[in-house]
């Protein structure tokens, strides 16, 4: 062991042997002291447990006398059985300042469930007016049991006062010991600490010197150091890399040759990508060609046509173009607006949208392709499956930091395992093009998307009940806000 190692495990076991120290004193006085307050919690506790346990029982059989059923007879018996249990507890806190005081307790809570039992019995009985009385009698009872818990904790409280007292002080006194103890290793420790690093600075000193001379080329001084610890091994190893500093340039040398033929290689693959990404549809063309066919349909006197085709080109555009970043509300509503456009013209009057937008909430951002999967989803299992079709209404507005964005419809519903299911999947973007989306974004992909965008989990809703529709709400944190970072978004 080196004298570096020697200093620094003697520092650490004497450190390690103070704060053992104090640490086996803490934890002795500490459970002391926790002992102590759990065996006087345990007594207030168990006394309002009678107290809860009684007003349980009164509670039970009232709904019982109500309601004749099996479940509030069961109830009545589990309060009884609590109450019995509590019984047994506050038995056990007998002692000779409070004998008088419990013993009256327990008859009490005795006098309680016998009550309990003659209202129960009455009742089978068919005799109400001697069920409501013993009713009444139960209830007061059970009063004057609270009052009662009230009084034997205040007696608790005051035969505890003086234990009380002596904890605080001897918190007090512990407190100063503390600070003596801490000054007393803070002026060890620095004393020590004074010692150790001239024992290391002063080789560390002269190794730095050689450093400095080898960084300016001076490969001909010998880097000498006189210690007998782990420095000297520094020193050796500093001459050590004089003699080999020509082999190390040489292998940054060659490394470096080897990097140049890696980006070579991966100008080749880019250029390989480029070449097949040539070889596809050029998705513009497509776009091109739908405006040249609504403005056809335009000229030849076919204006819904037109504007059919013209609606179907921006969506097509926005879905390839949105779904990499973040959009703003107003850029989904627009589009949206179109996607409604294309179902109308496909139901006609089957298909009815009602629309309530606050304006001012449209700056705020939010994944691309949110709104229109959603809406899509509740024309699917809303509109498309009813004869007489059915209406989606959709809403947005302030609600202070947030932007409540809520769509809903009037359809069938949602059952409660399909919702869980939508909400707790990670990856449904299988599940949404099974279920007739054509964007290819499932309802589950949003979901997890606006996760991802916002770091929170409680950005979406959704509440349905059969034949009642179904509801979605989404919360926007207007902290994202037009030209903020978009990188959230990309994950997503």
């Amino acid at each position: 062991m080196t004298s570096i190692q020697r200093k620094i495990w003697t520092l650490a076991a004497a450190v390690m042997f103070v704060m053992a120290a104090i640490w086996i004193a803490l934890t002795y006085y500490n459970q002391r002291t926790q002992n102590q307050y759990n065996t006087i919690l345990q007594r207030y506790l168990h006394m309002n447990e009678v107290t809860n346990a009684s007003q349980m029982t009164v509670t039970a059989l009232n709904n019982y006398r109500l309601s004749q059923t099996q479940e509030n007879l069961r109830q009545v018996d589990e309060g009884k059985e609590r109450l019995r249990a509590a019984r047994r507890e506050v038995m056990d806190l007998r002692n000779a300042e409070n004998d008088f005081a419990l013993t009256s307790y327990m008859n009490l809570v005795d006098s309680l469930i016998e009550t309990t039992d003659r209202s129960i019995m009455f009742l089978s009985e068919k005799e109400t007016e001697e069920s409501t009385n013993a009713f009444s009698e139960a209830t007061r009872i059970s009063k004057y049991i609270s009052e009662m818990t009230l009084t034997l904790l205040d007696t608790e409280l005051k035969t505890y006062d003086r234990f009380y007292r002596g904890i605080i002080e001897q918190s007090t006194e512990l407190k100063k010991f503390g600070i003596w103890m801490l000054l007393s290793i803070t002026f060890l420790l620095l004393l020590f600490t004074y010692w150790f690093s001239l024992s290391i600075t002063r080789p560390v000193h002269k190794l730095t010197q050689a450093a400095k001379e080898l960084s300016r080329g001076r490969f001909d001084l010998k880097v000498e150091v006189t210690s007998n610890d782990e420095i000297s091994f520094l020193a050796k190893m500093f001459e050590r890399m004089r003699v080999n500093i020509n082999n190390l340039i040489q292998e940054i040398q060659q490394k470096a040759q080897l990097e140049n033929e890696l980006q070579q290689n991966k100008l080749l693959l880019r250029e390989s990508q480029l070449r097949s990404l040539q070889s596809q549809i050029n998705p513009h063309f497509l776009f091109n060609t739908l405006d040249t066919l609504s403005k056809k349909a335009y000229l030849e006197g076919s204006e819904e046509t037109s504007d059919l085709l013209a609606s179907v080109a921006g969506l097509l555009r926005y879905n390839l173009k949105r779904l990499d970043r973040s959009v703003t509300l107003y850029d989904e509503v627009k589009v949206l607006r179109q996607y409604m456009e294309i179902q109308r013209a496909r139901f006609s009057d089957r298909l009815r949208f009602e629309a309530d937008i606050d304006e001012s909430c449209l700056y705020v951002q939010l994944p691309g392709l949110t709104l229109q999967p959603i809406v899509e989803n509740a024309v699917i299992h809303a509109v498309e499956p009813l004869e007489d079709g059915g209406t989606i209404r959709f809403a947005i507005a302030d609600d202070g930091d947030r932007v409540r964005v809520e769509i809903s419809d009037n359809g069938p519903g949602m059952a409660e395992s399909k919702i869980k299911e939508i909400l707790d999947a990670e990856e449904r973007d299988r599940a949404g093009a099974t279920e007739g989306h054509s964007t290819g974004i499932g309802f589950s992909n949003v979901v997890r998307r606006l996760r991802i965008f916002y770091g929170r989990e409680d950005v979406i809703g959704i509440e349905s009940s059969a034949g009642a529709g179904t509801r979605v709400t989404l919360m926007i944190p207007k902290g994202r806000s037009e030209g903020k970072d978009d990188q959230a978004a990309d994950r997503g």
